[in-house]
């Protein structure tokens, strides 16, 4: 595989093999990912996700060698910024993938784009961006921020929940989730509730919650926080009396951790493991085979950037100079999604289906979540319209 995987901040770069010599410098992409804290299962599974492409694809992206340089943001935007200017001006890489929490894509997105580098997102996906502040050097592989969001949003109205417990994270993700779930629903938020980024003991939310007696709960609280939340909500009586909304809360990078605590809790997603595609399949049981664990909605979406660099490169010749016609290319999506229906809107984000998925128990032992039903059809996010396709 001719590839290079560098990690920089850790003892030694990895060489997975030796490129040989050619005439075209190779590629180089930046993964700009949180790898260490309480969330740095998530980055990790972008990373494998994205490795595990670049072995799918013989070590080549549009026919070049590629030099993979890793960087952990340490969930800090200031650390983020002066790690992507060493991407940017020492490195010079072509792309880069990342981030994971959109604190860091709006603290990093303008040192990006205004040196006419492509940012490709793999999970993050902030509503400034996605509207006013879209820029043609930024797209997501992911979703913006409050879609997954609006899948429980509807389905908590459709179900008649009167009132609702909203929790989440002091961030833009956490106010974009909350913003998401109200969209669709019209009932009474018995309270909105936010707490401290890491917060991993929630004893005086889930007393607030069991003595409120809302029909449902809704929280986004990925990595570590989700761990926590839902053992602790299991914990207090209140999993079998109060119905458990999420989405990035209840998930394969969780659920190895929280267990049995999480059986039966619906989410939100774009995807799910047992999706039934071809290429899914032959995705999932290589992930498993390679890192022996279920791969997450963020390995999924690494491994489509991949393929979406690797089509449009493959549209240019491999060239990235004509920077317009790379922007063309990769516009035009011209891969074939793990998750099926894919195309870009004009603010460079997914139009795509969305669903209710489930925790479940697999026979095997190993537990991820499964497609319960399709609630959106080729969705279009809320601040796209918003977009000048000019910016």
């Amino acid at each position: 595989m001719n590839a290079t995987i560098k990690t920089l901040g850790l003892a030694a770069a990895v060489t997975l093999a030796a490129a040989p010599a050619m005439a075209q410098e190779k590629l180089k992409v930046g993964l700009l990912l949180t790898l260490s804290g309480p969330s740095a299962v998530l980055g990790q599974h972008a990373r494998d996700g994205f490795q595990l492409a670049m072995k799918d694809l013989g070590g080549k992206l549009g026919g070049r060698d590629v030099e993979v340089i890793v960087v952990d943001d340490e969930l800090k935007p200031d650390v983020a910024v002066t790690k992507v200017k060493g991407l940017i001006e020492r490195d010079k890489v072509d792309f880069v993938v990342g981030p994971i929490f959109s604190n860091v894509a709006v603290a990093t997105h303008k040192p990006i784009v205004d040196s006419k580098t492509f940012y490709i997102s793999v999970n993050a996906g902030p509503s400034n961006l996605a509207g006013k502040s879209c820029n043609p050097y930024f797209f997501a592989t992911s979703y913006q921020n409050d879609q997954n969001h609006e899948v429980l949003g509807k389905v908590a109205q459709d179900r008649g929940y009167k009132k609702v417990y909203l929790l989440a994270p002091n961030y833009q993700a956490g106010k974009d989730a909350l913003a998401g779930f109200k969209r669709h629903y019209k009932g009474e938020i018995v309270e909105e509730s936010y707490t401290p980024l890491n917060t991993l003991d929630f004893q005086s939310e889930l007393a607030k919650i069991a003595s409120m007696q809302p029909d449902a709960i809704f929280t986004f609280m990925p990595g570590g926080m989700g761990v926590n939340l839902v053992k602790q909500y299991r914990a207090a009586g209140l999993a079998d009396r109060i119905p458990f909304l999420s989405a990035f809360t209840v998930d394969e990078t969780n659920l190895p951790a929280q267990q049995d605590a999480a059986i039966g809790m619906l989410s939100g997603s774009n995807w799910a493991p047992n999706m039934d595609t071809p290429e899914n399949k032959k995705f999932v049981a290589a992930f498993e085979a390679a890192y022996n664990t279920v791969p997450a909605s963020y390995a999924m979406h690494s491994y489509d950037a991949a393929l979406l660099i690797d089509a449009a490169l493959k549209a240019t010749g491999g060239m990235t100079d004509n920077k317009e016609a790379l922007r063309a290319a990769i516009q035009k999506a011209e891969f074939k999604s793990l998750r099926g229906d894919f195309k870009f809107g004009a603010n460079g984000f997914p139009i795509q289906d969305f669903y209710l998925v489930k925790a479940v128990k697999r026979p095997d032992g190993k537990l991820q979540t499964e497609i319960a039903e399709k609630v959106f059809d080729n969705y279009t996010d809320a601040y796209a319209k918003e977009c000048a396709p000019t910016n």
